[in-house]
């Protein structure tokens, strides 16, 4: 087996790899130190999360740069706060044994005095995102002249947050750089591109197949109704009581709304989403990151980055409309070795987009029944039975209570006790669903299908948002909208469907297909709601340009 000591790393180093529990290098590590420590090639290093990745560029920067040098001399760029700072703390921990060497992270929503202080007190390594970097640089307050080493983290989430003119900026501001390293988990043409145009004949790294997903997760889908997709999701949360995870949602308002009813029926939850401020936001994930919170519910764009570890679960309130997205989502667990299962809630239209999304990831998904109400009870019952044995009892001075307790229940039987436990813990759940109705959708005859199709569309009027394409069948008159913006401006398909319900506070069931071109898109939308999305998104900018949103037809 190969140890960190044989990918050429120095003493102290291996020292602190070791330490850390750290016996082997991962893959990605394993095919990537060698290869950075040398300083002067550039790379592209193609992995899914969780793989080590951190590691595997932290090493080679911290034995490359001169600590006697009090510049920086190693840029890393990541897209969000939240990788930032852990980024900083894994290089921290890796240079334990390194004396004289400093790393300061900069990020938005902090006070960007403070950073500028502690960038004048001499650091090696930056740890920045792209648009506090760039708000640095115009201030003067940080000089990239002299960096050697830039590496882009996530690259791929980076350029999804339209962050493209931003990391271009940044490596043209970065002139004597002696090699670029690139990680990311997916190879998008936007990111081939810019490899093409910053960096010299890279040396290609891939751990797995680009796309796929994580052999450690398991993918499972069940089966329901529109109306019955927020009953499917309480049903797999209560049938897993022990569960850890993230909900994802397409928009911001079905974030807040299924976080405000869960947490209204008794579930440690809270939503993660683009109206929260920095302050708001650090709150929610440390509330996650220390198990107050059991779940998070979050959309795509507000989980950027997020690096937890031990997420045994993440469910899919709906399939996301990308491919790469779901395989970020998917992501979040089965990290570092660990197993994970991801779960989708579907209807039956959407089963076509669901094998998509299995042949390109090329990994197993299995379909699985809603655990029916005597199946959760079951669980919850035996899940409850195994913490009762596990309890703790040495950190107390429960003898004292004893010959009292015994006093108390001498006339009464152990059967008698556990049972009277056993309602105290799950009179709730016995009452919930002593009759909670089948949530599976079954195989049915041909009648059956038609009388059901009827019923799935007055489903979908009510709050089915599961097509990409609007059925015209009694859900009123569609207009087409023009909008000045494209998949230049950063967007994909899903990142600007979400972008323009969130501006709009409009429910995806209003909008039909959205054709996507490189400079401007044309959205299908109910007449009724056209109005709305107009006055609430033309005349606003993005990313220092006025947006223009018309009807198409009056054009």
């Amino acid at each position: 087996m190969i140890t960190f000591e044989g990918l050429g790393l120095e003493e102290r180093l291996v020292k602190a790899t070791s330490e850390l529990g750290f016996v082997n290098p991962t893959a990605i590590q394993e095919k990537a130190i060698p290869v950075l420590l040398s300083g002067t090639k550039d790379l592209i290093g193609l992995a899914q999360t969780g793989t080590g990745k951190t590691a595997a560029f932290s090493l080679p920067l911290l034995q490359l740069i001169d600590a006697e040098q009090k510049h920086p001399q190693a840029l890393v760029v990541c897209p969000t706060r939240e990788l930032c700072l852990q980024i900083v703390k894994e290089i921290e921990q890796f240079k334990k044994h390194i004396k004289g060497v400093h790393v300061v992270a900069v990020y938005g929503g902090a006070s960007i005095g403070l950073q500028i202080r502690d960038l004048k007190r001499g650091v090696q390594i930056v740890v920045a995102t792209p648009g506090r970097l760039i708000d640095l640089i115009e201030r003067k307050a940080i000089n990239l002249e002299e960096i050697e080493y830039v590496v882009l983290d996530e690259a791929d989430e980076m350029l999804n947050m339209g962050f493209k003119e931003d990391i271009e900026f940044i490596l043209q501001n970065t002139p004597k750089r002696e090699s670029t390293w690139l990680f990311s988990a997916t190879m998008p043409p936007e990111i081939r591109k810019v490899s093409k145009r910053y960096m010299t004949d890279p040396i290609e790294v891939t751990v797995g197949k680009v796309n796929t997903a994580n052999k450690n997760i398991d993918h499972q889908y069940y089966v329901t109704t529109a109306h019955q997709r927020y009953q499917s999701l309480k049903r797999l949360i209560d049938f897993n009581p022990g569960i850890y995870g993230i909900i994802f949602t397409r928009t911001k308002a079905d974030a807040q709304e299924i976080a405000e009813k869960l947490t209204r029926e008794g579930y440690d939850i809270d939503a993660l989403h683009g109206d929260l401020t920095q302050q708001q936001r650090d709150k929610v994930m440390g509330q996650f990151r220390d198990k107050s919170l059991q779940l998070l519910i979050a959309t795509d764009v507000a989980a950027r980055g997020i690096d937890v570890q031990g997420i045994t679960h993440v469910i899919n309130y709906e399939l996301p409309d990308d491919v790469e997205v779901y395989t970020h989502r998917s992501g979040r667990t089965g990290r570092a070795g660990n197993t994970g299962i991801c779960m989708s809630i579907v209807h039956a239209r959407e089963l076509y987009r669901l094998r998509q999304i299995q042949n390109i990831v090329n990994s197993p998904f299995n379909r699985l029944e809603i655990p029916s109400g005597k199946d959760v009870c079951r669980k919850q019952f035996f899940y409850f039975m195994d913490k009762l044995l596990q309890t703790d009892i040495s950190h107390g001075d429960y003898e004292t209570y004893v010959p009292m307790l015994a006093e108390k229940f001498a006339d009464v039987s152990k059967e008698e006790v556990l049972k009277r436990v056993a309602a105290m813990e799950f009179d709730r759940f016995l009452k919930y669903y002593e009759n909670a109705e089948d949530l599976n959708v079954r195989e049915q005859s041909r009648d059956a299908r038609g009388r059901d199709r009827a019923g799935a569309r007055r489903d979908d009027q009510r709050g089915g948002r599961e097509r990409g394409n609007y059925n015209a069948a009694g859900n009123g008159e569609m207009t087409r909208l023009f909008v000045n913006l494209g998949s230049k401006d950063g967007f994909y398909k899903a990142s600007f469907l979400q972008f323009i319900l969130d501006m709009s506070d409009l429910r995806k069931d209003v909008l039909g297909r959205i054709d996507m071109k490189e400079m401007n898109s044309w959205i299908e939308i109910d007449k009724r709601a056209a109005g709305q999305m107009i006055k609430a998104i033309d005349g606003k900018n993005y990313k220092g340009r006025r947006i223009r949103m018309n009807d198409a037809n009056s054009r």
